[in-house]
């Protein structure tokens, strides 16, 4: 049933996060570790050296150094940089607040503000999440519209679709685009070639303003976007800077941007995740239950089996997820995934996306669910689906 397949993908998802994690912490500790031992040996060598020269003894210029640790956590730095708590570098810590981003450069020291944080976050976070969930939505509409002009475009150019724009000719060109859809790929790769572009756009304003190599702004578009914020580059952290009103608004549009597209990547690459999980279980289910039905002749040979047996390809994992769907073959041949399943293997019931993109995409209304309309539980995209189709089954259940 649902269940079991629900709990099958969720262990095997668990173990292939797991073996990713390890193959990911063995790749950075072989790459890393020699580079800290020579940073720690060097550190070492100027310690040593600067203690010989001043005459100053090891545990005071520890102890030193540590009370320095203490005060760059309250934002105190070698170098001149812009107050941490007036109201412009208070405005950019809650926009890493609730944008999830944190880059810890900035941090409450006070209890009152720690508390305040707390309940502060709670709110905006889930807020800023909603707003990351609607703009997927919007987004994918938009792709699903536009790459259905540009579909009918050669359709006209071929001849095959009335310039008109009518579609009551009866051929079967025609009647097939009332069924076409985009590709869940085609979509994964506009979102990677927008995220690129408005990376290397943010990138070269950093470098010559904050004096970073391309690279390294690279590398903090990528951080920030996907809200890892590591803290190690932070950008608009200088006391002064050429044209600085104008690189601030542009350094918060880059981040905003950033943030929804990787935001809107990370959802339909999660997407295609599922199918392949999906696709690991059913191979796995299949080999199962030819192993089980050959047992199971070789024991009732002589039984007289019901009519039409079912395949157990209608009953697998994946049409648990997806009932009825008309591409199951045609996606277990390695074919592209369309936008249809896309949005019904993520169980999405938009009452937005399914008018707005059933029209623009199917080209025929598509019929909503009633669970969803009766019990109130639809909307959002990735995590935020999965919560409320969970609310929509246990309310239909009670």
């Amino acid at each position: 049933g649902g269940l079991n397949a629900d709990n099958a993908r969720f262990l095997l998802l668990a173990v292939l996060i797991v073996l990713y994690m390890l193959c990911g912490a063995a790749v950075f500790s072989a790459i890393e570790l020699p580079s800290e031992r020579e940073a720690k040996e060097r550190w070492e060598e100027r310690l040593e050296n600067f203690t010989r020269r001043h005459n100053l003894s090891r545990a005071e210029l520890r102890r030193f150094l540590r009370e320095y640790e203490e005060a760059s956590v309250a934002g105190i730095r070698v170098d001149d940089i812009r107050p941490r708590w007036d109201f412009t570098g208070a405005f950019y810590f809650v926009g890493t607040v609730v944008s999830t981003i944190g880059f810890g450069m900035t941090t409450p020291a006070t209890v009152g503000g720690k508390i305040f944080l707390i309940f502060y976050g709670l709110i905006g976070c889930a807020g800023t999440i909603l707003f990351f969930n609607l703009f997927l939505e919007r987004l994918i509409t938009v792709i699903a519209y536009v790459m259905k002009s540009c579909h009918e475009r050669q359709l006209r150019r071929k001849g095959v679709l009335p310039h008109n724009g009518r579609r009551g000719s009866g051929t079967s060109e025609v009647d097939s685009l009332a069924g076409w859809k985009p590709s869940v790929y085609y979509v994964m790769l506009i979102l990677c070639v927008a995220s690129l572009i408005i990376s290397c756009c943010a990138s070269a304003m950093y470098t010559p303003i904050e004096g970073w190599s391309y690279f390294d702004s690279l590398y903090f578009c990528f951080v920030a976007f996907s809200t890892i914020g590591f803290g190690d580059l932070v950008s608009s952290q200088n006391m002064k800077y050429e044209s600085q009103g104008l690189y601030r608004f542009g350094n918060f549009v880059f981040i905003l941007m950033g943030v929804c597209c990787i935001y809107s990547l990370f959802n339909v690459i999660s997407i295609v995740i599922k199918q392949s999980i999906n696709w690991i279980l059913k191979k796995l289910d299949c080999r199962c239950c030819h192993r089980c039905q050959r047992k199971l002749f070789r024991s009732r040979r002589n039984v007289v089996m019901p009519g039409n047996v079912r395949s157990r390809r209608n009953i697998s994992i994946e049409t648990d997820i997806v009932n009825e769907s008309d591409t199951d073959g045609r996606r277990l041949s390695g074919e592209m995934i369309s936008m249809k399943d896309f949005l019904a293997s993520n169980k999405v019931s938009l009452a937005i996306m399914q008018k707005q993109l059933s029209e623009t995409a199917n080209g025929y209304p598509r019929q909503t669910s009633s669970n969803s309309k009766q019990n109130g539980f639809s909307g959002g995209v990735g995590a935020l689906a999965i919560m409320n189709n969970r609310l929509a089954e246990t309310s239909v259940d009670r």
